[in-house]
């Protein structure tokens, strides 16, 4: 990301120490998910399939495959967070695979709603099977997300923590379609605000990584000001990593991205920078960019005038101003935890890695 002034003290790649977490992090993932996906029917291979496709397991006829798959941040997340807060990271594996199946629920809805015929380079599931089949494979991923957390019993987690998780679950995905409701809405409007947005973006977003790590500290400990620190931590990480998103929608490299420069205009997504551009013409009375979203079709020249509009307002400044500030507040959260040992530098890592990534 183009710096602009303020100071990001982060390195552009992960350390090694956050590479060996991932590599060690990430077979047990997929194996905890793949145990929670295992079909009990020949009658359900599809059904499972369709899931499995998603998760980029398999192709489209079921063969087994290794293309798609998704980057697993936020089940890392909790793994790590565990295992700073002193506890056992395999302990933590089941509350992890939930919180990704439950990710993963929402994008095959996602995709249904935004009508995306692309996820990860593939078709997504409602375009290969339909969206009747792809509403119905998005509410399996639901429900397994929840058994999968009840698993936490068999890992040695007392009752009463496992009760605790499956609500902080069910409170993330309430917050998850509040959010997504909120985006919906939004594409019909020009008088978002950034108050708004930033509501929006606490629920779609934030709130899988907020919940990420407040699942990972409460299995390793009892300590409610250590997990509402981590549980902050995760919901600041979120929102940086939100408004890394936008900037990226509209400035990233697309030989990076994989996507069209300033595609986000053209989709006339309501996204930090966009929505911040909006705000200030109707504070001064301009009607730029409110013009160009009411065109009928969004031509390149258009975008040309956009992101003009947007360089003169200086809204890709002020989105990674908040970038930065989200993230330094995600720091101090951890900072407050008093925790130092090596998942906790891992987890610094991680926070600046997603910050300073350009993809």
């Amino acid at each position: 990301m183009k710096k602009t002034g303020f100071s990001i003290q982060i390195r552009n790649n992960p350390t090694v120490s956050l590479k060996s977490a991932f590599e060690r992090y990430l077979p047990l993932i997929e194996a905890e998910l793949r145990k929670t996906l295992a079909h009990p029917h020949p009658q359900l291979t599809s059904f499972y399939g369709m899931m499995q496709y998603h998760l980029g397991w398999v192709d489209k006829d079921f063969a087994p495959t290794t293309g798609g798959a998704g980057k697993r941040l936020r089940p890392v997340l909790c793994l790590l967070t565990c295992q700073a807060s002193g506890g056992d990271h395999e302990q933590a594996l089941p509350a992890a695979a939930a919180i990704e199946l439950v990710h993963n629920f929402s994008l095959v809805h996602d995709d249904i709603e935004d009508k995306s015929p692309l996820r990860r380079g593939r078709p997504t599931v409602w375009k290969v099977w339909g969206v009747p089949q792809a509403i119905n494979a998005g509410d399996g991923l639901f429900a397994l997300a929840h058994l999968a957390m009840q698993r936490l019993a068999d890992r040695g987690v007392p009752p009463q923590r496992v009760l605790t998780a499956l609500e902080i679950l069910d409170q993330a995905c309430l917050a998850l379609t509040e959010g997504q409701y909120l985006d919906l809405s939004f594409e019909t409007r020009l008088d978002v605000d950034v108050e708004q947005y930033l509501s929006m973006i606490r629920g779609k977003t934030a709130a899988l990584f907020s919940a990420a790590a407040q699942l990972g500290a409460l299995v390793a400990r009892d300590d409610a000001e250590s997990i509402g620190r981590y549980r902050r931590f995760g919901q600041n990480l979120g929102q940086a990593f939100q408004i890394v998103d936008d900037v990226l929608g509209i400035w990233g490299d697309p030989q990076v991205t994989g996507k069209p420069a300033a595609d986000d205009i053209r989709q006339r997504k309501k996204t930090l920078p966009i929505v911040r551009a909006l705000e200030e013409e109707r504070r001064t009375g301009g009607k730029g960019l409110k013009g160009i979203y009411q065109q009928e079709a969004i031509d390149e020249e258009a975008v040309e005038a956009a992101l003009s509009i947007l360089e003169n307002l200086e809204a890709r400044r002020y989105a990674e101003i908040m970038a930065n500030d989200y993230y330094q507040q995600a720091l101090a959260e951890l900072d407050a935890t008093g925790v130092e040992n090596e998942a906790q530098d891992d987890l610094r890592e991680l926070a600046a890695f997603l910050v300073e990534r350009t993809y």
